[in-house]
């Protein structure tokens, strides 16, 4: 599922707008029934991180929610009095789903479910590319139901980790450097894509577990990637698999 959705990407990657990137994947996810999307492109704050200081860095690039949803008093309620999400950018996520910060079930987390259903969404799959200076860029892609399939969740927030790089490189452009990565990273880096092992890895190309963790680390190293997740998704990018 993952190679396929990744070989359609050309249009998000050629997109000439990061306006036109995002749509472009939302219509790439089109089969997997999304209802809503977001995509921004901001600095962090240099203050403690709250609700405010989140809304008020501002850089919202697209919004695709259902009619009446955007500024209603559910949405508010999620963004100023209720966002379990600011964890997950303290702790610099590159990957999440809204439940793993509110959990589907907890009391605590009812009315914020509840508003949500506002906007058909029982849960979201979140990307998210962190640069430098403290530019991040956001993918959130909502879904009515909440038991997404592991392969599928993996597969679109791969896909979105692609585009937020994208939108990261085209808010702050600047050259890449010089280094390429070997033939065997990029073989190992493309079974990480797969969803592999180190040492599932290991057996496929025949090489030990160390060497293929090894190659991973290097590849990562040299794209600039805080985890082995973004590392695939710049290799994506830039168009190196």
């Amino acid at each position: 599922m993952l190679t396929k959705l990744m070989a359609d990407l050309d249009p998000v990657l050629g997109a000439a707008t990061p306006e036109g990137a995002s749509e472009a994947l939302f219509a790439c996810l089109k089969p997997f029934g999304p209802t809503s999307l977001q995509t921004r492109v901001y600095r962090r704050p240099h203050r403690p991180l709250t609700s405010e200081e989140h809304w008020q860095a501002g850089g919202w690039v697209t919004r695709i929610a259902k009619p009446g949803w955007l500024f209603s008093g559910e949405f508010n309620y999620i963004c100023f009095e209720c966002n379990p999400l600011l964890t997950a950018i303290r702790e610099h996520r590159t990957r999440y789903r809204f439940s793993d910060f509110a959990p589907h079930g907890d009391r605590a987390f009812g009315a914020y479910w509840e508003a949500y259903s506002q906007n058909d969404l029982g849960d979201a799959l979140c990307a998210t590319s962190y640069g430098e200076g403290g530019m991040i860029a956001s993918f959130h892609i909502g879904f009515p139901e909440a038991d997404l399939a592991p392969e599928i969740a993996f597969s679109v927030q791969m896909a979105g980790l692609v585009l937020t790089e994208k939108l990261l490189e085209g808010a702050n452009p600047q050259p890449h450097s010089g280094a390429t990565l070997t033939p065997r990273e990029r073989d190992c880096l493309a079974w990480v894509a797969e969803g592999k092992s180190d040492r599932e890895i290991s057996v496929i190309l025949g090489i030990s577990q160390a060497t293929a963790r090894f190659h991973v680390n290097n590849a990562r190293k040299t794209l600039g990637a805080v985890n082995r997740a973004q590392a695939v998704a710049k290799m994506h990018a830039r168009r190196l698999i």
